[in-house]
């Protein structure tokens, strides 16, 4: 693996032309891509015959960008999550668990070659439902997992809770989750640890970037940027200022810096982040990016003129026993007026009132917004098992509804 032990982005003097480079946001990839050579457009840097794997991103914001990669590029891919799974204490004596299908997304493919990389046994679980991915991991006494954490808290109530199985005395030790901003969520991040009694570690990356950061076995309340392989920038959402201090949020503008079919250089990712003012226990010289990744620029949104993330309600709502892990929130308008509403589940035997005010409360601390909230028994809302899509924001729907552009 690389030696950057000393080493910061000012010490290069090619970062600073990077910084010159106009950013590129992945609303223009899709408009690049509808050009020759079918199916990439433009951005293709290599000869069409070279690109050896195709990928694309979920879709979730969008029609889908392809993503072309050369051998080189995987082989790049694998190096990257060798870093993330090194730091979270990954080694050769561990059988890994991958309960995905991983189809045509990125999603654990690297995490797969890198774990074998390291040495590690990998099981992949993608075409078994749920009970039978349970049941593999303890016939085969997995010690590690990589998934989603809404898949891990899933994983956990389908075990108690269907199979009579108590998921901590399993053997799995420790879980990686990508894909959801839940494991930098300390709430979210407490739930499944206590309910697999293993150390849960977050992950960030995205199909066009790659895999740029990990938080590292010290779990310090943060992620370390690869900046043996990515430079990133933060810059502030309204001014487009590149924010060098820390403690203070912006957007990632980042740059791949060993990508060949499809460079990613100043790349908008939306992700919000800010750099963390003290480097990490562990004695890397990566830098922190403090809680992790906060949230998108694309999700965070005004409600009644206050910004809101819905990371902030998903903590509050995972810190009060007494309510289920899924939970739905509604935006919408009735003129006006901004309208939010909250959906939770109460745990079995559990009732409202011992859990009502509390929730009020710490909505209003957490979020200053109040809500209407509506109870339901556990089991009743949607059940997910790759991305969750719990936050659905009406009002630019119905205004279009209104002007006829539906």
């Amino acid at each position: 693996m690389y030696d950057t032990a000393g080493v910061t982005p000012d010490d290069i003097s090619c970062f600073d032309d990077i910084k010159k480079i106009p950013k590129v946001e992945k609303s223009m990839m899709r408009g690049i891509q509808n050009k020759d050579p079918f199916p990439y457009g433009d951005a293709l840097c290599v000869p069409l015959e070279e690109v050896s794997t195709f990928r694309q991103t979920s879709g979730t914001t969008g029609q889908p960008v392809y993503q072309p990669d050369t051998w080189q590029d995987w082989e790049w891919w694998s190096e990257c999550w060798s870093f993330i799974l090194w730091a979270q204490g990954y080694r050769p004596k561990d059988r890994v668990f991958i309960p995905f299908g991983y189809n045509i997304f990125v999603a654990f493919w690297a995490g797969h070659y890198a774990a074998e990389k390291l040495g590690c046994e990998v099981v992949p679980g993608g075409v078994l439902d749920t009970q039978s991915r349970i049941l593999k991991i303890k016939e085969l006494n997995a010690t590690a997992m990589m998934a989603t954490p809404t898949y891990v808290l899933r994983m956990a109530d389908v075990a108690k809770n269907k199979m009579g199985i108590d998921p901590s005395e399993l053997s799995i030790n420790k879980i990686t989750c990508a894909g959801e901003p839940g494991a930098g969520i300390p709430s979210t991040k407490k739930r499944m640890e206590d309910a697999w009694g293993a150390k849960v570690y977050d992950h960030s990356g995205a199909t066009e970037i790659g895999a740029w950061s990990y938080e590292c076995r010290e779990q310090p309340c943060g992620m370390h940027v690869n900046e043996a392989m990515f430079f990133v920038e933060i810059e502030d959402l309204d001014t487009g200022e590149i924010i060098e201090e820390p403690v203070r949020r912006g957007k990632m503008i980042i740059t791949a810096l060993d990508r060949m079919a499809q460079p990613c250089i100043r790349f908008d990712s939306k992700d919000v982040i800010e750099w963390d003012s003290e480097p990490c226990s562990c004695g890397r010289t990566f830098r922190l990016i403090k809680g992790g990744v906060i949230g998108r620029a694309d999700d965070i949104t005004k409600v009644k003129g206050v910004l809101l993330s819905p990371a902030a309600i998903e903590e509050v709502v995972r810190s009060i026993n007494g309510l289920g892990d899924e939970f739905e929130v509604i935006v919408d308008k009735q003129g006006d007026v901004d309208r939010i509403k909250l959906k939770v589940e109460l745990m079995p035997d559990v009732t409202k009132p011992s859990v009502e005010n509390i929730l009020n409360d710490q909505l209003r601390l957490k979020t200053n917004l109040g809500y209407r909230i509506e109870y339901y028994d556990y089991g009743s809302l949607p059940r997910y098992e790759v991305k969750a899509k719990r936050f659905k924001d009406l009002r630019k729907k119905n205004f279009n509804e209104k002007e006829g552009s539906l």
